[in-house]
């Protein structure tokens, strides 16, 4: 039995800052690079805008990796590069409880003429996911194993 997971191609969301990701993004384009099709780029302000519940909703609605792309120290929003670490940081958590393979989120400093550093994290994603392969969905947290009541083994009760 197929399921959704093995019949669709593994998206690639990039998170791209203006100051940043967005134009190595460009710089790529202009100079008629290629990546892959699965590949889609959000362009945007600042990362740290996006709350943990952000990230999770996308892999739940189909993203499978994602990479933001910002400027790091670089930025010219004043505290940007650690309130997006401490983000990210966040839902890696939140991922885990997931059951989600922390590898398919990353944050990545990339610079306004980073046109290698942009398709190597591209490529990057696109390896990984070749690896292991698409996020199974819908997301669910695993069920806890009730603890055993005292007195039983393998879930028969064993009278003393």
């Amino acid at each position: 039995m197929s399921t959704e997971t093995e019949n669709r191609s593994a998206k690639i969301l990039l998170l791209a800052t203006l100051s940043g990701g967005y134009r190595g993004a460009d710089m790529v384009g202009q100079g008629h690079m290629d990546y892959p099709p699965n590949t889609y780029i959000l362009p945007v302000m600042s990362a740290a805008i996006f709350p943990p519940k952000f990230y999770i909703d996308a892999f739940n609605k189909g993203f499978d990796a994602i990479t933001v792309m910002y400027s790091g120290t670089d930025s010219p929003y004043k505290g940007e590069s650690e309130k997006t670490a401490e983000i990210i940081n966040e839902t890696y958590g939140k991922m885990k409880e997931l059951n989600l393979d922390p590898r398919r989120l990353r944050l990545a400093a990339i610079c306004t003429v980073c046109v290698r550093p942009f398709l190597e994290e591209v490529q990057r994603a696109e390896k990984l996911l070749e690896e292991i392969g698409s996020v199974p969905r819908p997301l669910t947290k695993p069920q806890a194993v009730p603890a055993q009541p005292a007195g039983t083994q393998g879930g028969i009760f064993h009278a003393n």
